[in-house]
Formats: structure tokens, C-alpha cells, sequence
């Protein structure tokens, strides 16, 4: 079909890369609302298909596991069909996908649902996120992306307390329709305003390496998620994470060989790009296992209704929002590399914390940890976000961009994967593998999490203190 002029870098007139987003942004915040939301309403919405709360988990990892299939192609359709073309339509698939969460009465019917959700979501982040770095030029890279991140927390932010409250007083199935008119919106917008960006080249469809890292994921996400049932399969579930983990080294090795892979790995040459989707995946693997954690605490380990859970959580997520303001002046006064080594043991700290919750605790106390480590994430991800992409050339931003995505993805699934098999591990260990977690399996779960994204500090240590400086700017404000 006849295609527009291919193009890598900005056209002659460019959209404001503040304007592009601003666009992208809301389809982030979407799709961040939607994903909270969803973690409250978890126990209501297990009332409702029978089962037991910790099942439900697998709501939230089949979405990140299809959008970790399927993003590998995403950047491959972006320089086929156009930045804009395949981001409206990413749209329209994940709130038709809402539409059907909404209406599904079963438990499978909803994986079905979440499935479409995650082949929208797939294509929506990577490729907006692609039509951000393709108009922006890196100096301005960590303001335009703090836009683009924004909007994301403040989804994080109110889908807590919007989730609980839907939850308690309306239905769950709400919280999925109100992606609807969010989406549309983000439909006529994008058609407006975001460029419709092509590739310098047509690449082949790589179909061996899309099955092979399709199905290795696909292998690891769900055997743990077998594993983390209410009863759990652990024969089978152990045997597709060794045939899934088998398959991804299958497509490593493919990824090296092949001439032009679907998945290129040559952005892991680049130092900053590789210690941050490293140490970074770590980091992302302890600091996501809170979602599911923190409202299952508060409602099954503490009793409390879904909306004060959302409200509590909403604190969380207040410390992300405001760190924010000072996000970009603290990473300039500071380099990456200070702030990357600083965080992640004050997280893990504060993570830890949430171990000691019990009904006793006040409810000021709760708040305060939660904001904090809430502000310290923010800062920690901002300059993951950032650095990652300082020394990729603009060449290379397609395939950096959703090897990124890929990495960001498959670990959020790991780490909500992760903290569902530690529930009912220690359930096992404890001798009550039926009926929901207890106390004691909480507090396990959250110092395995906090002992995770604490050792992502190591992967720091060796970095250069003026990395990313034409970035951040820290090289430039130290002269």
C-alpha cells in the first residue's frame, strides 16, 4: 500500500514534541487508571467469578504477558504503517477490550477480555512513546518525557481510590467503562496533532523470532502464574517456566544470528542503555509486586473495604506525583549515577515497612511510608526512563525503544507473577494453601520485594559520573 516518505528524525516542521506528549500521555493515563483500578477491585471481582482473591492475579499478569508478546512487533508496524495510523489504532483496540471487561461474568472471559486490552496496550506505549523520542531532541528529553510520564502517575494515583470507590458503592465493571470516552478522546487527538513517522527501511517480519520470544514468555509468565493459584499446578507450571525460559535463550540466540531480528539487541552495547535494563529490571520487579500486594493487604490481611484500601494506596501514589516537580532539577544537580545509587536502598527500606503493617498500625504512619516510598520510586524510574536512551542514536530509536518496552513489561508481569507465587509458597510452607493469605504471608512477600529492588544498586556502582550528561545536564551545570 502506498506509504507517506520514510522518516527517522523530525520532518521539517515537527509537532511540538510538548503537544505529542501531552497526547500520549493520555492514552498512559488510560491505561495506568485502568491497572490500579483494577488491583482494588481484585476481591469484589473474585466474589463475583467465585474464586479465590490471589487468582484473580492472573487478570493483571496475562495483560502484561500479552503486551510482552506482542511489543516486539510493535516498533516492526510503527515503520510499516506510521506512528499515528498505529497508535490510533492501539487505542481503539484497548478500549474496545475495556468494553468487554466490563460485560465478561467469568473468570476466563475476562483473561480473554484483558487479552485484547493487551494487544492495544502493546502497540499504544511503545509507539507513542517512539513518536515522543523521534520528535524531541535529547537535551529536552527528561522535561518531554516527565510529560509523558505524568499524566501515567496521576492515573496511578486516582485509580486507587476511583477503583475503591467504583468498587464499594457502584460496580466493578465500571471501572472499565470509563476508559471509553478516555479513549476516544485520545483517537481524535492523536488523528490531529502526533506525526505519522515511518522507518528508514521495510524489514521482513521476523516470524522465528516473534514465536520465540512469544512463546518463551508466554511459558514463564504463565507457569508462574500456575504456580501462584489458590491450588496450584506446580508440575506443570514449573515445567512451562523451564520450556518458556529455554525458548527466550532460543531467541537470544537468534536475535544475535539474525540478520535483521524482530528483537534487536544491539542497543545493549550501549552502556547506559544496558545497566538500565538490567539493574533497572530488577528494580521494576520488586517496586510492581506492591500493586498487587498493597490492596490485598489492606482488604484481606486488614479487613478494610476496597475504597479506604484505594484511599491508602492513593498516598503511594501522591509521593510519585509530587516528586515529580523536582524530579528534573534533582537529576541535574546530581547525575544519573548519584541518583541511581541513592534510591534504591532508601526504597528498599521503606518497602520493608509494609511488612510491619498490621490493624494496629496508624493510619498516619501507613500514609507516611507510603508517600515516601512512593517519591523515592519516582525519582528512581525517572532516571531509569531517561538515561536509558542518552547515547541512542536516532537511528537506532525503534529498536531501542521496544527492547525497552519489552524489558519493562515482561518484568512488571515477573514482579506481579513473583509476589502472587510468594503468597502461596509460603501458604504451602505454612500448611494452609486454601483460603485467602494471611498476615504472615504479606510480610514475607514484601521483604523478598524489598530485598529485590535493593540489590539493583550493584548494577550502578561501576557507572561513569558524567553518563547521560547531555541529558541531564549535569556535566554542563558542574562546569
Amino acid at each position: 500500500m502506498p506509504q507517506d516518505k520514510p522518516e527517522t528524525a523530525p520532518p521539517k516542521a515537527p509537532a511540538k514534541p510538548l503537544l505529542v506528549a501531552a497526547i500520549v500521555a493520555t492514552a498512559f493515563f488510560m491505561e495506568t487508571l485502568d491497572s490500579t483500578a483494577i488491583a482494588t477491585a481484585l476481591p469484589k471481582m473474585a466474589e463475583t467469578f467465585g474464586r479465590n482473591p490471589v487468582e484473580l492475579s492472573i487478570g493483571i499478569t496475562i495483560y502484561m504477558l500479552t503486551i510482552g508478546i506482542c511489543i516486539p512487533a510493535s516498533g516492526w508496524i510503527a515503520d510499516r504503517f506510521g506512528t499515528c495510523r498505529v497508535f490510533c489504532g492501539a487505542i481503539a483496540i484497548f478500549t474496545l477490550g475495556s468494553a468487554a471487561c466490563g460485560f465478561t461474568d467469568d473468570l476466563w472471559g475476562f483473561v480473554a477480555a484483558r487479552i485484547v486490552q493487551g494487544i492495544g496496550g502493546a502497540m499504544m506505549s511503545p509507539v507513542g512513546r517512539l513518536a515522543v523520542l523521534r520528535t524531541t531532541e535529547k537535551k529536552d528529553l527528561v522535561r518531554v518525557l516527565n510529560y509523558v510520564i505524568f499524566p501515567g502517575l496521576m492515573g496511578l494515583m486516582v485509580g486507587p481510590p476511583v477503583g475503591g470507590f467504583i468498587t464499594t458503592y457502584l460496580s466493578w465493571r465500571w471501572i472499565f467503562y470509563v476508559n471509553l470516552p478516555i479513549g476516544l478522546l485520545g483517537i481524535l487527538l492523536a488523528r490531529r496533532f502526533v506525526p505519522n513517522l515511518f522507518g528508514s527501511e521495510k524489514r521482513p517480519f521476523d516470524a522465528i523470532g516473534f514465536f520465540l520470544n512469544g512463546g518463551g514468555l508466554g511459558g514463564v509468565i504463565y507457569g508462574m502464574d500456575l504456580i501462584a493459584g489458590a491450588r496450584s499446578n506446580w508440575p506443570t507450571g514449573g515445567v512451562l517456566v523451564a520450556v518458556g525460559a529455554m525458548l527466550l535463550a532460543l531467541g537470544v540466540r537468534h536475535a544475535l544470528t539474525a540478520k535483521r531480528p524482530i528483537l534487536d539487541l544491539k542497543a545493549m552495547r550501549v552502556r547506559s542503555f544496558a545497566v538500565t535494563n538490567t539493574g533497572g529490571a530488577l528494580f521494576i520487579v520488586g517496586s510492581t509486586a506492591p500493586a498487587l500486594l498493597l490492596p490485598l493487604l489492606f482488604q484481606v490481611g486488614l479487613g478494610m473495604s476496597a475504597f479506604a484500601s484505594g484511599l491508602l494506596v492513593l498516598s503511594h501514589s501522591a509521593g510519585d506525583i509530587s516528586a515529580k516537580g523536582v524530579t528534573t532539577a534533582t537529576i541535574r544537580l546530581l547525575g544519573f549515577r548519584t541518583v541511581l545509587l541513592l534510591m534504591p536502598p532508601i526504597y528498599a527500606v521503606l518497602l520493608g515497612c509494609c511488612a510491619f503493617f498490621t490493624t494496629a498500625t496508624p493510619v498516619p504512619v501507613i500514609v507516611a511510608i507510603l508517600f515516601a516510598f512512593g517519591a523515592i520510586r519516582s525519582f528512581k524510574l525517572s532516571a531509569l526512563s531517561s538515561m536509558q536512551f542518552a547515547d541512542i542514536p536516532r537511528g537506532d530509536m525503534t529498536a531501542a525503544s521496544t527492547l525497552s518496552s519489552v524489558t519493562q513489561q515482561i518484568t512488571r508481569a515477573a514482579g506481579i507473577a513473583a509476589g502472587a507465587v510468594i503468597l502461596n509458597i509460603t501458604a504451602a510452607l505454612r500448611g494452609a494453601a486454601e483460603g485467602p493469605p494471611s498476615l504472615t504471608e504479606f510480610q514475607v512477600a514484601f521483604a523478598i520485594a524489598a530485598i529485590a529492588s535493593g540489590l539493583s544498586v550493584f548494577w550502578y556502582r561501576t557507572l561513569d559520573p558524567a553518563i547521560g550528561s547531555e541529558v541531564s545536564g549535569h556535566k554542563r551545570n558542574a562546569a
